[in-house]
């Protein structure tokens, strides 16, 4: 990430994209580049500022802008007094985008209403798993899921009737698990056989012991679901495999950022491959930053604002992360998807459809529709990122001299079905914390809560 700084530091000239939010209103030197804006007053002062109902809504990442670990960022709970209007209700929509997969929604959204102090329901948060509810297709076959927490609990609340966790194949299948000497069985032991024929797998986050898990999991795709049977490498296609959280590291109270999901599926897909001699595929990857986990986010973000009755439709939302290689290629990911939509709606695209023209937004850009017909179709127009630099991102790393080389060649974190683009993991705007992001974000909207 470090090597991106100088397509950063390009964007100085555009100061709106990149000063502090404070130093852009009181006048002051950006933080980041050095360079000086300035001062236009503040925002109560402005007579161009109101408070109508509004029409722009915020996605908020949890780890590294408004926690580290268990730890409240105290910039949190400044930008949530700021978020609260006088009647103690939230004064914009607003979803909690996570690509943690260890709990159910309820419970994160308890956890954040104790910590930041303001009532959440479940309504706004987004787990990476929650977009498994959309997969119907799967929710009666018998699954076998991955991950850490009460992922039997987790996989029914998503409408999943015939679940198999890691622990109870280890337990039927005792002789699979051989890595760690202290847990291979005494005595000689057959398969207990006795659960049903796997027919997809669901990695829901990173779990404790890797290696059983990896272990398993690859006995069951090469196996077609059938643990008591010889390992098959020539079977093509292996069974259906969903992916929740792409995250190679994350940001909790360490200095450095720890391993996160996608580092799991880093070792998994490497080696099915050396196994096999193939690639390993997915049936979907959901998470930041898959685009159908922010288009659910915006119908959450929609259906918050029919329950306040705000008559005004939400045309822009504002993704906040810490992450370039996922919060923020996410967002840009999201935005350059809601721009092929209206691309394609537009008279000119039509009129170029009409007469059979090639210059059309190509389909390969144009996201699986599957999910959006399980959701409202778009109504956003755009999904503006926004950088902290509270938690996976460090504005002060050491530039390399090669710096376009090195971006291509090693920084890329993203997963490894999402192709590098330098656009995608440019960020909007950069900040220095949450509190700086929703002023900013109000700033530009001239927006000023009751």
């Amino acid at each position: 990430m470090k090597g991106l700084l100088p397509l950063y530091r390009g964007l100085c000239s555009r100061a709106s994209r990149h000063a502090r939010p404070n130093a852009a209103l009181v006048g002051s030197r950006c933080g980041f580049c050095g360079t000086h804006s300035k001062g236009r007053g503040r925002a109560g002062a402005d007579p161009s500022y109101h408070r109508p109902q509004p029409n722009f809504g915020l996605l908020f990442d949890i780890d590294g802008v408004l926690l580290r670990g268990r730890m409240l960022i105290p910039a949190a709970k400044k930008a949530f007094e700021k978020l609260v209007d006088s009647k103690g209700q939230f004064a914009v929509p607003l979803v909690f985008v996570t690509n943690a997969g260890n709990c159910l929604r309820q419970t994160k959204a308890d956890q954040l209403s104790h910590i930041l102090g303001v009532p959440i329901t479940q309504d706004q948060v987004i787990m990476s798993h929650s977009p498994l509810r959309m997969f119907k297709k799967f929710h009666d076959k018998c699954v076998l899921v991955s991950g850490q927490g009460p992922v039997l609990e987790i996989s029914k609340n998503l409408g999943f009737n015939n679940v198999i966790s890691i622990d109870m194949l280890r337990e039927s299948f005792p002789l699979l698990d051989m890595v760690d000497h202290n847990r291979r069985p005494k005595l000689p032991s057959s398969p207990v056989g006795n659960l049903a024929k796997v027919e997809a797998v669901v990695l829901f986050g990173e779990p404790i012991r890797w290696e059983t898990n990896l272990q398993l999991i690859v006995d069951v795709l090469l196996t077609n679901g059938n643990l008591s049977s010889l390992h098959q490498t020539q079977n093509i296609p292996h069974l259906p495999l969903l992916a929740c959280n792409m995250d190679l590291m994350w940001m909790a109270e360490a200095q450095s950022p720890r391993f996160g999901h996608g580092t799991f599926l880093v070792c998994l897909e490497n080696i099915y491959k050396k196994i096999t001699g193939k690639d390993l595929k997915y049936e979907a990857l959901m998470g930041k930053p898959s685009e159908l986990t922010y288009h659910f986010a915006e119908f959450l973000i929609r259906g918050q604002a029919m329950q306040r009755q705000w008559k005004r439709p939400i045309t822009s939302l504002y993704a906040i992360g810490d992450n370039l290689m996922t919060d923020i290629y996410g967002a840009n990911l999201y935005n350059r998807y809601l721009e092929v939509r209206a691309a394609r709606k537009s008279p000119k695209a039509k009129m170029a459809a009409a007469t059979g023209s090639t210059t059309t937004v190509p389909a390969e850009d144009v996201v699986d529709n599957m999910w959006e017909s399980e959701l409202a179709l778009p109504a956003a127009t755009s999904c503006k990122s926004v950088l902290v630099c509270t938690g996976v991102y460090n504005p002060t790393a050491e530039v390399p001299s090669d710096a376009s080389c090195w971006i291509k060649e090693t920084v890329f974190h993203g997963h490894r079905d999402f192709r590098f683009d330098p656009a995608l993991v440019e960020p909007g705007h950069i900040v220095h914390d949450v509190a700086e992001a929703v002023e900013l974000i109000f700033e530009k909207e001239k927006f000023l809560p009751q």
